[in-house]
């Protein structure tokens, strides 16, 4: 029997959700994030800091991760994939609003939440962590280099960067706490590809 020629592609059961690029920058970006939100509690929470220690060394190594916080997404306009994601993460359809109210309504029917690639809660969450990455980014710059602005900037720039902060620590809470209860959808961004079934029923209006 002649061997079956090995394309790379997936099994007919699986379908190809993420290319390599889509996955690097996501792991690049979250590892970024992550050190950005825990030398920021070694900062702020005393029990933390007095256990850490070393803070002007936990303030560079902060200073530095939310600079290069932006440089994982810019490398990956480089890729088609992720350039094509962008864009299907960007446009915001009918069928979002109305997975929108099924999600307000608790209504966890696949049939009540259609979705394509992305969901809406995806979509709304990946515009609403890019503005904040970039203003933190520019409220940071001002803390940072204290010759750009006058006082009073900078002192609005540190209470916006301290409560923003706040916020997207929850936010990311939530975002992890649903990517627990959903091992396919991680199992996506591990691998690239995730089960077929899963794909229509979570993502109908999807065609890989």
């Amino acid at each position: 029997m002649t061997p079956r020629a090995d394309t790379g592609a997936p099994p007919s059961h699986e379908v190809r959700r993420f290319g390599r690029a889509q996955r690097w920058v996501h792991r690049a970006t979250a590892a970024l994030m992550g050190v950005c939100v825990l030398t920021a509690a070694c900062l702020y929470v005393p029990q933390l800091a007095e256990l850490v220690g070393r803070r002007a060394l936990v303030v560079t190594v902060h200073e530095w991760a939310g600079l290069f916080l932006p440089v994982p997404v810019l490398a990956g306009l480089a890729s088609r994939g992720f350039r094509a994601d962008l864009g299907r993460l960007n446009r915001f359809g009918p069928h979002d609003r109305r997975w929108l109210r099924a999600a307000l309504r608790r209504d966890r029917r696949p049939a009540s939440r259609p979705a394509g690639k992305f969901n809406a809660g995806q979509k709304l969450y990946a515009a609403w962590i890019a503005g904040a990455t970039l203003v933190m980014l520019g409220t940071g710059l001002l803390m940072w280099f204290t010759r750009l602005a006058p006082l009073v900037w900078r002192t609005g720039a540190t209470f916006v960067h301290d409560w923003l902060a706040l916020t997207v620590a929850v936010v990311l809470a939530g975002h992890i706490g649903m990517a627990l209860g959903d091992p396919e959808a991680r199992r996506g961004l591990r691998t690239g590809t995730v089960s077929r079934a899963w794909a229509e029923r979570e993502h109908a209006l999807w065609r890989p």
